[in-house]
């Protein structure tokens, strides 16, 4: 029943002629991978630049005996030194005491608090997971002004059709924490996470697609031009979310106002441009501007991309999901919650879960 129903969306196939009959290889996916990202770099979030530079990092403040002893945490500046400039920005990195090597997970935030209101933070720390945290509006703010910030550095002062908008430069940013994080011997650099909500939901799931030393994804609540299809979907659209965010794209993507059935594209190609790492997609049943149905279908249709590579893919029951359920068995994770527009406790253990149950491909 489901897959008939993401059959009549009419989808874009993620898998084009040359692909289809070939043989099942990392290397045929790989060419077709980044036909996706460029894709979607084109028409929706712009390009973001190579990186040729390298990123150091100064500890600004240390406190080893945080949360009763549990963890050590740092406030840290990354500069990053690359052709175009300099420019530096801060993370708080938190650390378990109890456990080598934790795995960690770069969560982009929309506040600069430690720990923050959507941070179940000593839950985190249980579970033997460090986080570090970047403030996206420390990297470039969240409007039309492209003259602060990184965002001179990266556009080089011009705004054209295909010019990365603010979602591009906090993926930039996410990648640039990665860089640091490679540089540690104290964690496990090869189970590294990023994760985000909303809008940087959308902007980690955009990392994910265009970084692949992330080794699992996270989007929770990101909806329309991140985690949900758009043919068809309830709440935002391309409309709104140009109208009242058009600075989060490249200018191409405006042209699709009204006119999604024309897209060469849908979501599943961002989902399916992470394979074959892991990717898991929080939902509430109450957020239908963001649309859990169609984030659900958007993880069916990337499906395809994982089993052609011989992996599971999304494993998930011949039914739209209830409230409460949970599919983590395959490389595409899902949960729907109660509640609303919100990155909760609740969506932070499901993540825990998902990497606590995984070995990267």
């Amino acid at each position: 029943m489901i897959q008939d129903t993401v059959k009549n969306l009419r989808l874009p196939a993620l898998l084009d002629e040359r692909q289809r009959g070939v043989p099942e290889t990392a290397k045929a996916w790989e060419a077709r991978r980044l036909e996706l990202v460029d894709l979607l770099c084109r028409e929706v979030y712009g390009y973001v630049p190579a990186f040729e530079g390298m990123v150091s990092a100064a500890c600004v403040e240390k406190d080893e005996g945080a949360y009763a002893g549990k963890a050590t945490v740092q406030t840290l500046n990354l500069t990053v030194t690359m052709p175009q400039g300099v420019f530096s920005f801060p993370i708080v990195m938190t650390l378990p005491n109890f456990i080598e090597r934790p795995q960690m997970i770069v969560s982009l935030a929309f506040r600069k608090q430690i720990p923050d209101r959507y941070y179940p933070q000593e839950e985190i720390l249980d579970a033997g997971i460090g986080v570090a945290q970047l403030c996206y509006t420390d990297v470039a703010t969240d409007d039309g002004d492209f003259s602060t910030g990184v965002a001179p550095l990266l556009t080089q002062g011009e705004r054209t059709g295909t010019t990365l908008g603010k979602i591009g430069m906090w993926a930039w940013a996410a990648s640039r924490v990665m860089d640091y994080l490679q540089t540690l011997d104290c964690i496990d650099r090869d189970t590294i996470a990023v994760l985000g909500h909303s809008r940087l939901g959308k902007t980690a799931l955009l990392a994910g697609a265009l970084d692949t030393r992330f080794a699992f994804v996270y989007s929770n609540d990101a909806g329309c031009a991140g985690d949900a299809i758009t043919r068809g979907k309830r709440g935002e659209h391309i409309r709104d979310i140009c109208k009242n965010f058009p600075y989060w794209f490249c200018e191409n993507y405006q042209k699709y106002i009204d006119r999604e059935e024309e897209m060469p594209f849908d979501q599943h190609f961002l989902l399916a441009a992470i394979a074959p790492r892991y990717v898991c997609i929080g939902s509430a049943v109450d957020d239908i501007w963001a649309d859990p149905e169609y984030q659900y279908y958007s993880c069916v249709a990337a499906g395809e991309a994982y089993q052609f590579l011989g992996l599971e893919g999304f494993c998930h029951l011949d039914r739209l999901p209830a409230v409460g359920d949970s599919f983590h068995d395959g490389q595409i994770g899902f949960h729907l919650r109660s509640g609303g527009h919100f990155l909760s406790r609740y969506d932070w253990l499901q993540y825990i879960d998902f990497m606590k149950n995984k070995k990267r491909p």
